[in-house]
């Protein structure tokens, strides 16, 4: 399939007037540390960041509005899909109203749930009005009415939820299963919506990015990639596990240089420098000396504190790379079996975000913030900025806006197809995730200074891929022997006959009818 936005850069093509380019990608997509477009970049400033970041000889999307090439963008249109997520969607109008260059810009939410969406809304008006901040919000539950004029969209909808997918474990749980979900069963609603919202912004906005940032993202970019001429960028926040592993350590982050590359969920820390020099020394030295007692005696404040767990450490001694954000999730069915197993590996007092006992503390955060939302809402003196704050989220969506409409260019992690192979070993229409410079030209992909281990590539991230392609196979074939091939492939499954019935008493749950129907 043809990719009309997409064209081919050479190293020598980089668009060094369209922002002071830094000499490494440090803090990615950092606010603070984003170039305005008002000044070029110097010669010297260009080659070190070629000679440490090269561009890849890849395709990249490009911008097709035409009036995008001048100074500055105004009035910019961004549609939320699944704007009833309260955390999202408020940090979401937080990053625009602290961004000045997006003043004037006009703000759609939808979503399918109109309480939600007017709550949402109200307080982000009142909120863009503490603040003083010139935008404007509309709200509506007719998807295509929302995508008209779109120029931004950003989806971030989970079509079934949290406590879905709390029935679907309680299920295999009766059935002999580990705190499993099947995920290429589970991803059906998901993928048709994403699908679905590619195939209108093709018809109704074809100039419009879209933003997904929602899960499965690994899957779901890559399905919309192969059957859309959508520009899609997909976001995680996995990566900024390199922040977590700086304080532990008592380093600066603003003076450590990374990349992680791989697929979404399997990324890998092949560069960990601070200032300048080779940073895994200083990890190195800390498992030795200070490991030990941090592993008994630290308690997680959060259910995805991790990252310097004795489990990921014990797959960077096997593999010789630091797994980063929530890859350590998916690694090593023997960290994962049961509960005490999980502790052991991931800390107290949760065992990690996939437990029995740590989901309900994370889905009831989320629902805290739902009560802090209807609170403000039903008491008009309440100031909204006192209680969500003004300070810039880390969430990539309103900076990558910036950097497209009004040049205010910048590195950024995201997820891509591996056109032009980004990521070695990985086919070429398989979307990768990596750094990438964005500015008002388009999406530049940075091949890696390092390609990852053949063991990494080998054990971790290829299985995934194939995962990927199963799942994607039985979704657009429906054909339920590949779903049955899925669960067999499960570590936690132990019988043939075990997993056949995990297969039939899935699809005849409640709610399940179209997916039944679907896989034949």
């Amino acid at each position: 399939m043809e990719h009309p936005d997409r064209m081919s850069v050479q190293v020598d093509d980089f668009p060094a007037t369209r922002g002071n380019i830094p000499n490494h990608c440090n803090n990615v997509s950092s606010h603070d540390n984003q170039q305005s477009s008002a000044g070029g970049a110097s010669p010297s400033d260009v080659d070190a960041f070629r000679g440490q970041f090269p561009v890849s000889r890849a395709m990249i999307w490009r911008n097709s509005r035409k009036d995008w090439n001048q100074p500055m963008a105004r009035n910019i249109n961004i549609t939320v899909i699944g704007a009833g997520s309260a955390t999202f969607s408020l940090g979401l109008v937080k990053d625009l109203c602290l961004t000045e260059n997006l003043k004037g810009s006009h703000v759609t939410f939808m979503d399918i749930d109109a309480q939600r969406l007017r709550n949402i809304t109200g307080l982000a008006e009142r909120y863009s009005r503490e603040l003083g901040a010139d935008l404007r919000f509309t709200q509506t539950t007719d998807r295509q009415a929302a995508l008209t004029g779109a120029d931004f969209v950003i989806n971030t909808a989970d079509v079934k939820g949290h406590h879905h997918a709390r029935r679907v474990r309680e299920l295999t749980e009766s059935l002999g299963y580990y705190y499993y979900t099947p995920s290429a069963l589970g991803h059906f609603y998901n993928f048709r919506l994403m699908l679905d919202i590619a195939r209108d912004i093709e018809r109704i906005c074809p100039d419009a990015w879209l933003i997904q940032s929602g899960n499965p993202v690994f899957d779901g970019t890559t399905l919309m990639n192969r059957h859309t001429n959508a520009k899609i960028i997909g976001l995680c926040h996995g990566h900024y596990g390199y922040l977590e592993m700086a304080n532990v350590l008592g380093l600066d982050p603003s003076r450590i240089t990374w990349e992680a590359p791989g697929v979404n969920h399997a990324i890998w820390l092949t560069t960990f420098m601070h200032d300048g020099e080779d940073a895994y020394p200083i990890l190195d030295k800390w498992i030795e000396e200070h490991g030990p007692t941090y592993w008994d005696t630290h308690v997680a404040t959060r259910t995805h504190d991790i990252q310097m767990s004795r489990g990921v450490i014990d797959m960077y001694r096997m593999h010789g790379l630091m797994p980063i954000g929530d890859t350590p999730r998916l690694v090593g069915w023997w960290y994962h079996t049961d509960l005490a197993t999980k502790k052991h590996w991931f800390g107290q007092p949760w065992g990690g975000p996939d437990t029995e006992i740590a989901r309900p503390v994370h889905v009831s955060v989320l629902s805290e913030r739902l009560a802090q939302v209807d609170a403000a809402i039903k008491d008009p003196s309440v100031q909204v900025t006192s209680v969500f704050g003004q300070t810039r989220t880390r969430e990539q969506q309103v900076p990558i806006i910036d950097a497209l409409a009004n040049g205010v260019a910048g590195c950024f992690q995201v997820n891509m197809p591996n056109t032009g192979g980004i990521v070695a070993g990985i086919e070429h229409d398989v979307v990768v995730e990596s750094q990438a410079w964005i500015d008002r030209g388009g999406v530049h992909p940075m091949r890696p200074a390092r390609p990852l281990p053949a063991s990494v590539m080998r054990e971790e991230v290829m299985p995934k891929v194939g995962e990927m392609e199963r799942g994607l196979e039985a979704f657009l074939t429906g054909d339920r022997r590949l779903l049955l091939l899925d669960i067999l492939a499960e570590r936690k499954t132990t019988s043939y006959d075990q997993a056949k019935t995990l297969l039939e008493t899935v699809l005849a749950m409640p709610g399940h009818e179209e997916v039944a129907a679907h896989y034949r």
